[in-house]
């Protein structure tokens, strides 16, 4: 996309926002996926004034039932900034967001940086790549869309609705990561539950789908940046005053509280 047009839209992002308005499609019919990542590109460069500079990405659409539904056949990427990332037991206020919603997750964080690879990469390739693995939520705003409606080019451009994540503690060896249960709970009451393998079949391979994207654009994943590997089960909008936690089976648990 041209870069004015890109700067103008990306512009118009951050003040609406700014601004509380409601999610809509806004890129032209004829953008593609690689025009929006461009308009996502000069948004987050508008958005680390505030909230710092980048410290990981959020693959988002793992599953086949949500790109299905999205009209994509492949997962979408996000940028995490610093001030965006909380500590497990940390609290959030649902005012500060257009719609909240809590994403229950595995996460990596990654030791070394991930060259570009003329072929696909396997799970076996990333995991030399890993240094620790954890249970994490993702902070998403979808500003109150309108989902039969929804281009998922401009979710995209709108940083796929990254609004922040939660960590746990990352461990330096984990489980089988395709059968690994992880457990979502309100206020103790169970609300959810998912494996890894949910996560295009393993949560590594959303680290690669990753690592292909960034390539493709010019840039790497690199050492020390946190990955949101995809949710193990459907998004939960909280409407009321409540403690969520999500328990990942052999790598311990995370916790957000909602004000």
């Amino acid at each position: 996309m041209e870069d004015t047009a890109a700067r103008r839209m990306a512009g118009a992002l951050l003040a609406e926002h700014r601004t509380g308005v409601p999610f809509k499609s806004f890129l032209p019919r004829d953008a593609s996926i690689s025009d929006a990542y461009d308009v996502q590109e000069r948004y987050v460069s508008l958005l680390r004034a505030e909230q710092g500079e980048p410290i990981g990405y959020k693959v988002g659409l793992t599953s086949k039932t949500m790109q299905t539904f999205c009209g994509i056949d492949h997962p979408i990427g996000g940028v995490v900034l610093a001030k965006r990332l909380h500590r497990s037991g940390a609290t959030i206020r649902r005012a500060d967001y257009g719609r909240l919603g809590l994403e229950f997750e595995v996460a990596v964080r990654v030791k070394s940086d991930v060259p570009a690879s003329p072929t696909p990469l396997t799970p076996e390739d990333i995991r030399a790549h890993i240094e620790g693995v954890g249970a994490a939520i993702e902070v998403v705003d979808d500003r109150a869309a309108d989902y039969s409606t929804l281009d998922v080019r401009s979710l995209v451009a709108d940083n796929s609705w990254n609004a922040g994540i939660v960590v746990s503690s990352f461990a330096p060896t984990w489980p089988d990561l395709v059968s690994v249960l992880g457990q979502a709970t309100k206020d103790g009451a169970p609300i959810g539950e998912g494996r890894g393998g949910d996560i295009l079949g393993h949560p590594f391979n959303s680290v690669a789908w990753l690592a292909a994207q960034l390539a493709g654009r010019g840039e790497r994943l690199k050492a020390g940046q946190i990955v949101m590997t995809g949710s193990v089960m459907k998004t939960v909008f909280p409407t009321e005053d409540a403690g969520y936690r999500f328990d990942l089976e052999g790598l311990g648990s995370v916790e957000v509280q909602v004000r």
